[in-house]
């Protein structure tokens, strides 16, 4: 699912990868804690920062340009911001898809590091450019021409463009989110698809296990997966369907590959296109993206098997300010997560704020009376991230 840049429709592809891969806790409790996002402006975009106040609430700090500029839609699953907490620098990365230049903000000033160009092909004006980090390498989903560009991570949060690789589905797609871990990065494609590649080396070289979903297969086509989330060991990979129910898919990479993954329909709301661990990985928060609510799984990281958990209540303003659910954040990066922090799409974007509860295999998701907070400059808000980001 993606959004239109001139006007909000189904057309069949979507969600998030997780915020942002964390290596270390550079910020520690006592440094800097923000909620970021990638406000995908059409003319001039920017990255606007809220810092973390008490029980959660965000306030909006500061708007650090990133140049031109945003398209204002495309796929959830393109996460657009984020965020490297390294023992020698703090960075928050935003991609400007109509050019397709990557930005690097120093979180502890606040202003442009440095930022880089791939190719001359390499933009996403159709669907925008997802990221995903580690401490030496940023790589970027380029929806145009479906590649994958590795830029090598410098000091002062700058970049350096390594090289490009062309990637698809098995029947075509292009690629949709990515995920890290280690030395494997996932892909999904907007076709049914997904597929792993080595980046020991940094290019990602292909696994050779690209592979239609169990979902997409046994519904003919109808689900698909795109948002992905990897656990902290690196057992097992899972990823959130766009589908007509809350469906999601688990792949046990142990190998250090793909291998066939584990269907759950959780019934309930539309749509399941963008998911994210709990720091303790107990919680498999699920945005709801073409509903009107936010889910959590009960997941068990020994097994990596999935049991339904709670759905909140119906979030304030909807369709009254905003149409779609899409990225997720956390305030804290132990436990729960405390708070969690979902981007608002719509005509009056925003960050919804709910408090989880979970204890003895009950849990509840709980909307902060003051939520949401407005995101006054961006169009369309599909992307946010924390700062520090959780630990893997």
């Amino acid at each position: 699912m993606k959004i239109s840049i001139r006007r909000w429709f189904w057309r069949g592809a979507a969600v998030l990868v997780c915020l942002g891969v964390a290596t270390g806790f550079a910020a520690g409790a006592s440094g800097p804690h923000y909620v970021v996002t990638n406000d995908d402006a059409l003319s001039s975009n920017s990255v606007t920062f809220y810092t973390v106040g008490a029980n959660g609430v965000l306030t909006l700090q500061q708007q650090v340009q990133t140049g031109f500029s945003g398209i204002a839609g495309g796929y959830f699953s393109a996460n657009r911001v984020v965020a490297l907490d390294d023992e020698s620098q703090e960075c928050v990365y935003a991609s400007n898809a109509f050019t397709g230049e990557i930005v690097g903000i120093n979180v502890i000033t606040q202003a442009v590091g440095g930022s880089a160009y791939g190719s001359t092909t390499d933009t996403g004006i159709t669907n925008g450019v997802g990221l995903a980090t580690n401490a030496q390498y940023l790589y970027a989903g380029f929806s145009d021409f479906s590649t994958i560009g590795t830029f090598q991570v410098q000091p002062g949060c700058s970049l350096t463009f390594v090289n490009d690789t062309s990637v698809s589905g098995l029947q075509g797609g292009i690629v949709s989110a990515m995920a890290i871990h280690g030395n494997i990065l996932i892909a999904t494609y907007n076709d049914g698809s997904i597929e792993s590649f080595n980046i020991s080396s940094g290019t990602p070289v292909s696994n050779g296990d690209k592979q239609n979903s169990t979902g997409y297969l046994k519904s003919q086509g109808a689900t698909y997966p795109n948002g992905i989330d990897i656990t902290q060991d690196g057992h097992y990979a899972i990823f959130g369907d766009t589908s007509m129910t809350t469906s999601i898919e688990v792949s046990d990479i142990s190998s250090v590959k793909l291998t066939k993954t584990v269907y759950y329909d959780l019934g309930g709301s539309i749509n399941s296109s963008n998911i994210m661990l709990s720091p303790d990985e107990t919680l498999l928060y699920i945005s709801n993206t073409q509903g009107d609510r936010i889910s959590a799984a009960f997941f068990n990281a020994n097994t990596g098997t999935l049991s339904s958990g709670c759905t909140s209540g119906k979030l304030k303003n909807y369709v009254s300010s905003w149409s779609y659910l899409a990225g997720l954040g956390l305030e804290t990066t132990t436990g729960t997560g405390e708070v969690l922090y979902v981007a608002e799409y719509g005509s009056t974007s925003g960050i919804a704020m709910l408090q989880v509860t979970s204890s003895a295999g009950t849990c509840a998701l709980s909307e902060l009376s003051s939520s949401p907070v407005a995101d006054p400059n961006s169009p369309g808000l599909l992307s946010i991230g924390a700062f520090p980001p959780r630990g893997f």
